[in-house]
């Protein structure tokens, strides 16, 4: 082999480009393969990025044309050119995959474009576009291949009627009527955009509430927020088949307890039950390299399969398919490998929707502690208290604190409110930190900001808000 590094990962998506990026820092070679033609995954290319330029530019387009009254702005003749709207995006995703390439060249990580396969412990073979193979030496591989979106039995996503997330993020036209089949953060998120736009937006789901996994009274509040803004929710609802032609699709579900089918016609229909990990051509089974029966690559505690010297991390193994999970593998892995000692802490990842208002949450919820058996005390403070929120105009929505009833440590946070995603890093913090609920209420807070309604919630923990 004319080229041998001593680390090659697999998948340039922010696992896999951070990963590279700090084994390169802590010296050591390193090259990067991926089969795309841009840095970055999914996340940079047809995922967090482009959904976030499109929440955003719809939002503000929303607000332009129903939002500014309120506060003295009068505003006529609002328009949408969703061409310019998709070109905004483009520039937000071309802009931030020029940044992963020059961050590759600025700490010298090797770019090799092509499909990596692994043929053994050691060996990646790189198949490039025009099918020539090469056999690159490692000392280590890491695998950081992300994963793709999954569909329903029968259900054939050909993004022209029936959608991926994909595929709704470049729609050329606005949907009269769109159906989401999942009510989880993808669905919800991309079902806001194009609600905003002007679409009927109907979701389809088969629990009987929203976004599974989150605290139930956050979930109810959002469902109720979400539906004033006119989402249409089918829920606890089976989708049965899912049929299209030229001209638009059909959606029939039925009652998962039972009954009568109903039938939705839509123009385009998008399918969102969840993700599984991307690992197809990579050489699993042929290496050797043990899966769960969902797919999952099996990892011990310092992300190693049972090959020795072949790693996975992301989206590829067990846990939750979040860009910010798979970063803080990528920078553990690389430091592993170079003989440090780090540590991700699990209990301590955030997750956020980012509809309008945002869901924000980390650690445990009510529902979680409840069935641990774990006792705890509650502390609540909504922004319609809050000055911010007020002078703001965006009141929806309250904090939620979670502590323990003997320590007082903070056990979970869940936020429901318009800039959740960015408070959550201060009790996110708070908690890497073993912080209790009197340790975030004995901080001073600039006033006026929204995050002094976490700490009112702190306070409240205790039952002694200053503002309420």
């Amino acid at each position: 082999m004319s080229e041998n590094f001593d680390v090659v990962v697999i998948g340039a998506g922010p696992g896999g480009y951070i990963a590279a990026i700090r084994a390169a820092q802590l010296g050591l070679s390193v090259a990067c393969v991926e089969k795309d033609a841009t840095l970055g995954g999914t996340c940079l290319n047809v995922g967090c990025i482009p959904s976030k330029a499109l929440l955003h530019a719809s939002e503000v387009y929303d607000h332009t044309g129903h939002g500014t009254a309120e506060l003295g702005v009068k505003v006529t003749g609002v328009s949408l050119d969703l061409a310019a709207m998709q070109g905004f995006k483009t520039k937000v995703v071309d802009s931030n995959t020029a940044g992963i390439a020059f961050l590759f060249k600025k700490n010298k990580v090797t770019h090799l474009r092509g499909l990596g396969t692994i043929k053994a412990a050691g060996v990646v073979q790189v198949t490039d576009t025009d099918g020539k193979t090469r056999d690159v030496g490692a000392k280590k591989i890491v695998i950081a291949t992300g994963s793709v979106p999954s569909s329903l039995p029968g259900v054939e996503i050909d993004e022209k009627r029936i959608l991926s997330s994909t595929g709704a993020l470049a729609l050329p036209e606005v949907p009269k009527h769109l159906v989401v089949i999942g009510a989880g953060v993808i669905g919800l998120e991309l079902g806001s955009v194009w609600r905003r736009l002007g679409a009927e937006v109907t979701v389809v789901e088969y629990l009987d509430r929203i976004t599974p996994g989150m605290d139930l009274e956050v979930t109810k509040a959002f469902e109720k927020s979400l539906t004033k803004q006119g989402l249409k929710f089918k829920l606890s609802s089976k989708v049965t088949s899912v049929t299209s032609d030229k001209k638009g699709a059909k959606v029939t579900f039925e009652p998962v307890a039972g009954g009568d089918a109903q039938t939705l016609e839509a123009d385009y229909v998008l399918v969102a039950v969840g993700r599984k990990p991307l690992t197809t051509g990579l050489g699993l089974e042929a290496a050797g390299i043990k899966t769960d029966k969902r797919g999952m690559v099996e990892v011990d505690d310092h992300f190693e399969t049972n090959v020795k010297g072949i790693y996975a991390i992301g989206d590829v193994i067990r846990g939750p398919m979040l860009a910010h999970k798979a970063e803080e593998e990528g920078v553990a892995v690389a430091e592993l490998i170079a003989g440090q000692k780090p540590h991700v802490n699990y209990g301590v990842i955030p997750g956020v929707v980012y509809t309008m208002p945002e869901v924000a949450s980390v650690g445990k919820t009510e529902e979680e502690l409840k069935d641990a058996g774990v006792k705890y005390n509650v502390g609540k403070f909504p922004f319609m208290a809050n000055g911010r929120a007020k002078a703001n105009a965006n009141t929806e929505g309250f904090v939620k604190i979670l502590a323990d009833a003997k320590t007082d440590r903070v056990l979970g946070v869940h936020i429901l409110g318009a800039v959740a995603g960015t408070m959550i890093a201060e009790a996110a913090l708070a908690m890497e930190f073993g912080a209790s609920a009197e340790d975030i209420a004995l901080t001073c807070h600039a006033h006026p900001t929204h995050p002094e309604a976490l700490k009112e919630a702190a306070l409240a923990v205790h039952k002694r808000t200053l503002n309420m």
